[in-house]
């Protein structure tokens, strides 16, 4: 039964984090399960995905200050009669095979500044897609830390569960030859085989927790779970006290800054669609060439270049209306501002508070441990000596065994919420950890799209 115990105490002390201690070459870290989480997570590389589609408006909108060329050409069968009655009358008559090429060319010089307003606006929009970016990275790396400790607090509580059992059943064997011999009731015996069957049932559910969370860090970091090494909290990445953490979320967290991005792209809309009530200047050039338009003209040459102003008077009231429209968007999303910014202070202080209470958890839960431990070897004792009844002993081991759990519980929760408090300032990211992989730069594709006048492959070759 000693021996038993042991394995019990080993299990529950799996998840403690590693203090510089060497890692096996082989075996699983929480550092590496970050990583292939960070490179290989489907939604973070579908939303990478998204925001390359964004840089996209950027040269749309640029497009505003470039000219636009378009060629036509025609041919077809025409026939035609004619009478001029200048001099001699002559009658023409007869068939002709029409034909004409043409080229325009228009600039515009001037729309009321939508273009470069546009422009701006569609730069805001991909800076907005960038933190977005940024938040599904912390909330992929945040599910990724705490999948990666769910399986180790549930493989542990398997565990513990696992040594209650051979615990129990060793107790049940020893109730019985205990009652064969008349030293106690069948009562005793039947504690222990209700207490045995409800140690089976805890196995039970603890060994579909972690089928569940084993399927879960599938789905989130791409592998089975293998040979899993202690996580470490990231404490050293953090802020030294709340009102810092505080001040760096509202700056550095992407919630917030995409919420500011917001208020810039809906400003800018206000001045676009200002600019649709101003006038527009443009230049155009064009050149045609034709070829047997009818019977008397076999071929004929125009070029010409015009300067257009249009102004608008009235279009119906739907300009107004969009302008309207738009600043009730702007003063919706500087509300948003708001509003994220009160969220992501509740937040910073609601893991920070789970932080501590995690560490003080750890530390109660460790004592608890000892104490059920030091408590189960009196109370066998004291039954050995006739003073306990088997019930107690039964208590006292189901007392430990919850302890235990409640360590292992305990541990988690520390870790979780050291990256909780990470995520929540806007600092859970590769580059503040250290990871070893590289970082996507979304800057990369947005250069190599930026001025492209024309083409239709992607950076990538799609």
């Amino acid at each position: 039964m000693d021996g038993v115990k042991v394995v019990t105490g080993a299990a529950a002390t799996v998840l403690l984090w590693a203090l510089g201690s060497s890692v096996p070459a082989l075996a699983d870290t929480i550092e590496a399960a970050l990583v292939r989480a960070y490179q290989n997570n489907p939604q973070l590389n579908a939303q990478r995905a998204q925001v390359r589609a964004t840089d996209e408006n950027v040269p749309q909108a640029l497009s505003g200050y470039r000219p636009k060329v378009s060629v036509t050409a025609s041919a077809g069968y025409q026939y035609g009669d004619a009478l001029s009655n200048f001099g001699t009358p002559i009658d023409f008559h007869g068939a002709t095979p029409p034909t004409s090429v043409g080229a325009t060319a228009t600039q515009t010089l001037y729309n009321g500044g939508q273009t470069g307003n546009k422009t701006r606006a569609a730069e805001s929009q991909v800076s907005g897609a960038r933190e977005g970016l940024r938040v599904l990275e912390q909330s992929v790396l945040l599910s990724a830390a705490t999948v990666y400790m769910d399986e180790l607090r549930d493989a542990a509580i398997v565990e513990v569960n696992k040594s209650n059992v051979r615990v129990l059943d060793q107790t049940l064997k020893q109730t019985q030859d205990r009652f064969n011999v008349g030293e106690v009731t069948r009562t005793d015996v039947a504690q222990s085989e209700a207490q045995l069957a409800a140690g089976k049932t805890q196995l039970l559910a603890a060994q579909a927790t972690l089928t569940t969370t084993q399927a879960n860090f599938r789905r989130i970091i791409g592998n089975e779970p293998v040979s899993l090494q202690p996580g470490s909290p990231v404490d050293r990445y953090l802020p030294g006290a709340l009102p810092a953490a505080v001040e760096l979320s509202l700056i550095e967290n992407p919630n917030v800054t995409a919420a500011m991005y917001g208020i810039d792209v809906q400003f800018l809309q206000v001045k676009v669609n200002e600019g649709a009530l101003l006038p527009t200047v443009s230049l155009q050039a064009s050149v045609l060439q034709q070829y047997q338009t009818n019977i008397t003209s076999p071929r004929t040459f125009a070029a010409q270049a015009l300067a257009q102003l249009s102004v608008p008077v009235y279009q119906g009231g739907a300009e107004y209306s969009l302008i309207r429209q738009s600043k009730e968007n702007l003063t919706q999303q500087r509300l948003v501002l708001e509003q994220t910014r009160d969220q992501t202070r509740a937040n910073t202080v609601t893991a920070w508070g789970q932080l501590v209470a995690g560490k003080a958890q750890v530390a109660s839960a460790q004592s608890q441990v000892t104490a059920s431990e030091i408590a189960l070897n009196g109370v066998r004792e004291e039954a050995k000596a006739g003073q306990r009844t088997t019930l107690d002993v039964l208590n006292a081991q189901q007392a430990l065994v919850n302890a235990r759990v409640a360590l292992v519980t305990a541990q988690h929760d520390r870790v979780v919420a050291s990256y909780s408090v990470l995520s929540a300032v806007g600092r859970l990211s590769p580059q503040v950890m250290h990871l070893n992989t590289t970082t996507y730069d979304p800057s990369v594709h947005y250069h190599q799209v930026r001025d492209s006048w024309f083409g239709v492959r992607t950076p990538d070759g799609h």
